[in-house]
């Protein structure tokens, strides 16, 4: 057996040669030895748009890098029998609206998919009108929103990913690649989850959800906040409260506040006294990406990610996360607040997991 100390990051990698290592995309479908590159170009060919660029210099010269996705269909973009484990996927498209693009993960024929969430939140970049770079260890969005993702997903007969265009535009260019090895799966090894909710706080419960409903035997690895501000002034007091293992009214663990919760302090200010403006900051585990304000007057975007990765939350039968919405009326009284907050909450579990509320219509996904 491995010694503790070299289970960590860098010191798995020289246990994995000679590791069966694939990879899925537009050049090769199926990931299948030897498979890739082998298209002919042919602009006349539906299954080759893209190829015209390459139709001078013939076979095996980036013919099909991409694919499109029509308005109202779903794309298969990987299909994988197992066993073994996603290491990285990435994507990218030309749309506009990442909202109406909605990315799903089934594992091992299951019905209802494990992973359902817009494809922008999952990548910790939920508003479509605001762009941005992500850096951190699990998740990165490099200019001009390139996506991957380091989340490891083990799988034990099949692992299939779909993206649906909900909207009335087709997609011209998705590109995308799953990256994964082919191994045996230890039998305690859960499996990746990740789910997208939405709601409008109200001033008489002033309070998110961020996850409910998990029942079974897992770990909490991850929370993204899409969060508009639509009050001046401060919006970050409430509190993250994680219900654990038959919590009823109170929980086991309550985080300080929404700042405490991402890493900040004092707000997320470059200077609470003197220039009260939230500041972006990105690290490998928390981060806010975006603090989209012209000054202290709503509404306002920010974008926040905290992952669990070196202090993840274990639960033994059930799971239930919130975040209050929190700000100050003047004489340091907590005002309630009104705010516009969607989440993706990430989480390991084994299956079978429980139902995901009903995703909502694009138009109620809009968020800006």
């Amino acid at each position: 057996m491995t010694p503790l100390p070299m289970l960590n990051l860098l010191g798995q990698l020289p246990f994995q040669t000679g590791a069966v290592t694939r990879m899925i995309n537009a050049e090769n479908p199926t990931g299948e030895k030897g498979g890739g590159a082998k298209w002919v170009p042919n602009p006349e060919d539906p299954m080759l748009p893209h190829s015209g660029p390459a139709m001078h210099l013939g076979k095996g010269w980036k013919v099909r890098p991409f694919i499109s996705v029509k308005a109202g269909e779903t794309a298969l973009l990987a299909d994988i029998e197992g066993p073994g484990c996603i290491n990285q996927f990435w994507i990218t498209t030309s749309a506009d609206e990442w909202r109406t693009l909605v990315l799903r993960m089934y594992w091992d024929g299951e019905a209802a998919p494990s992973v359902e969430v817009p494809l922008g939140d999952f990548f910790a970049m939920g508003f479509d009108t605001q762009p941005h770079t992500v850096t951190s260890l699990p998740v990165v969005v490099a200019p001009h929103r390139g996506c991957s993702c380091y989340w490891q997903m083990p799988f034990r007969k099949r692992a299939k990913i779909t993206l649906s265009n909900d909207g009335k535009n087709d997609v011209r260019i998705v590109a995308y690649k799953v990256l994964y090895k082919l191994h045996e799966v230890p039998a305690d090894a859960a499996y990746f989850h990740a789910q997208w909710r939405r709601s409008l706080t109200q001033r008489e419960h002033p309070e998110h959800t961020i996850l409910d409903g998990v029942k079974g035997r897992g770990l909490y690895v991850g929370t993204y906040l899409a969060w508009t501000a639509l009050s001046r002034g401060w919006w970050g007091e409430g509190e993250v409260k994680f219900y654990l293992d038959g919590d009823g009214e109170f929980p086991t663990i309550c985080d300080n506040g929404t700042e405490d919760y991402f890493g900040g302090a004092w707000g997320f200010f470059r200077d609470p006294k003197k220039e009260p403006v939230e500041e972006p900051y990105n690290t490998p585990f928390i981060g806010m990406p975006l603090a989209h304000t012209s000054g202290n007057d709503g509404p306002r975007y920010f974008g926040l990610y905290r992952w669990h990765v070196l202090d993840s939350i274990g639960f033994e039968r059930d799971l239930r996360v919130t975040v209050q919405t929190l700000g100050w009326w003047p004489g340091h009284i907590y005002q309630p607040l009104t705010d516009d907050v969607a989440s993706t909450a990430i989480w390991y579990q084994s299956e079978p997991h429980g139902a995901f509320p009903v995703l909502p219509g694009v138009n109620e996904r809009w968020q800006r």
